[in-house]
């Protein structure tokens, strides 16, 4: 009786001890995946990155518009020169940064 229950016994014990290795190896399985998953979130990072200076800096181009308005304006939802130029003058002046004086020389550009 006594050999059963210690037969059992360590039959619980060595399945539990093989048990934590087994998803221990399907574990560095995911974190290489998850390593090029980082990696090409990087590249989409940066390339937003590159865009968003583009846009800011093609934004700096209307009269008026400074680094900092062209951020704000940018931040806004506002991508191109053609979308500040086609916004209502309200949308403008919400945006934090941008005054009536601003508003004035953009629309006299339509």
């Amino acid at each position: 009786m006594i050999s059963k229950f210690l037969s059992k016994l360590k039959s619980i014990l060595f399945k539990s001890a093989v048990s934590p290795e087994t998803p221990l190896k399907k574990e560095k399985k995911s974190s290489k995946s998850a390593k090029t998953s980082k990696t090409k979130t990087k590249t989409k990072t940066k390339t937003k990155a590159v865009n968003s200076k583009k846009n800011i800096e093609t934004l700096t181009t209307l009269p008026g518009v400074g680094e900092k308005s062209a951020k704000a304006l940018y931040e806004a939802g506002f991508k191109t020169t053609k979308a500040v130029i086609a916004a209502d003058e309200k949308d403008l002046l919400a945006v934090s940064g941008v005054g009536i004086n601003l508003v004035k020389k953009l629309k006299k550009l339509k």
